[in-house]
């Protein structure tokens, strides 16, 4: 007997080896594949647009490359900061980094995109950066102004991949440029479902460097060089090593960001100044369910949340599966606070800009079902699934 369940366990253990060995691949993000990029790196003066998602293993990228002997010239911080610490809009600064002593640029806020002067002290530009695929994530925007210094002063910009955390998920309305903004730059879908290297492709690809926000003619053509990730299929899933920024404290709460960013334009709370922002909705007048819950002030993530000291009631979707955009509960909130009549577009101009266009709140406010409201979009997204295509790297 002993024998014979000796052999069952034997076997089983064989057999998991095999089969999740041959199918489950041990994915390397573009930092990782350091053999594809320090041979490009070799005496030249380096600029990193990077955060606290940059990361060769366990190792920062910036500690990584001054291991190597690297000439790091200047960190650049987008939005929450080079240590991933501001809250959402908060003021970014240049500053010096206590560590190694490299001084840091900020590319958010009133410069978002580097001075030629700054630029003329680089000879290459790397960006590292976990996005998560919505359109809204102002990383991308960054990224787009840097391409675009880095085009109008010929210094090559090389892209460390990472994975997409909503996979191949392409949903939710096309940018229409009167509501560009810092929350809504590029012209594609609010969840577009590319990485940033296949982003910076098409950006490059599709001449938007020249087109968008009023670019200074570009003489240069940008060298671009995008470094994939290994062992990746788009519908791979991914968990994020590290939060990509202070209120996305986990996988959930990327996966409802999409459906739940709507809400910032509102009265109502999605738990900013909680331990589980983008995981609940809730408000003190009118709410649907019974979820109770106070925002407070946290430092470094919410210092002056809306409806702070407030007790709360509402939604608690810890453990609700959205999948990429979903307007449902937004909706539904919305019907209950026109019944209630209560405002609900109190900030009407965010909103637009959030949602790249005025259609969604005032087909919301014309009474159209949330049908109606997103039939415009769908043939958008069937011609943007086209444009895109010559720059996928993944399967």
């Amino acid at each position: 007997m002993k024998l014979w369940l000796s052999f069952v366990l034997l076997a089983t253990m064989l057999f998991t080896q095999y089969s999740f060995g041959k199918q489950v691949l041990p994915t390397q993000v573009g930092a990782e594949q350091t053999e594809q990029y320090l041979t490009l790196l070799k005496g030249k003066r380096i600029g990193l647009v990077v955060n606290q998602t940059s990361r060769v293993n366990e190792q920062h990228i910036v500690d990584f490359l001054v291991s190597k002997k690297q000439n790091i010239a200047t960190i650049f911080a987008v939005e929450h900061g080079f240590r991933g610490d501001h809250d959402a809009g908060a003021k970014v600064s240049s500053s010096v980094d206590a560590k190694t002593g490299i001084k840091i640029h900020s590319i958010y806020g009133k410069n978002k995109k580097p001075s030629s002067e700054v630029m003329n002290e680089l000879d290459v530009i790397i960006f590292d950066i976990q996005d998560v695929g919505v359109r809204f994530y102002t990383y991308i925007n960054s990224m787009f102004y840097m391409m675009q210094a880095a085009a109008q002063n010929n210094v090559p910009f090389i892209v460390l991949d990472r994975p997409n955390p909503h996979l191949s998920v392409v949903d939710g309305p096309m940018l229409n440029p009167e509501f560009s903004s810092f929350v809504g730059l590029l012209p594609v879908p609010l969840v577009h479902g590319m990485t940033v290297g296949e982003l910076a492709q098409m950006i490059q690809g599709e001449g938007w460097l020249n087109s968008i926000d009023n670019a200074d003619q570009i003489k240069h053509k940008l060298t671009l060089t995008v470094v994939p990730v290994k062992d990746y299929q788009r519908n791979d899933s991914y968990v994020l090593p590290v939060l990509p920024s202070p209120n996305l404290p986990n996988q959930q709460a990327i996966n409802l960001y999409p459906s739940l960013c709507f809400f910032e334009a509102t009265p109502i709370s999605i738990g900013r100044g909680t331990d589980f922002p983008f995981q609940v909705v809730g408000h003190n007048e009118a709410y649907i369910g019974e979820f109770a819950f106070t925002p407070r002030s946290i430092i470094g993530a919410a210092s002056n949340p809306k409806l702070k000291g407030i007790a709360l009631k509402g939604l608690d979707l810890r453990s609700v599966q959205l999948n990429g955009f979903d307007m449902s509960i937004f909706y539904d909130w919305f019907k209950l606070f026109e019944k209630s009549e209560l405002e609900f577009f109190s900030r009407s101009g965010f909103m637009d800009k959030l949602a790249g266009t005025d259609q969604i709140r005032l087909d919301m406010l014309a009474g159209k079902t949330l049908e109606q409201i997103k039939q415009p979009w769908q043939n958008d997204l069937k011609q943007f699934k086209k444009q895109r295509a010559p720059y996928l790297i993944y399967k």
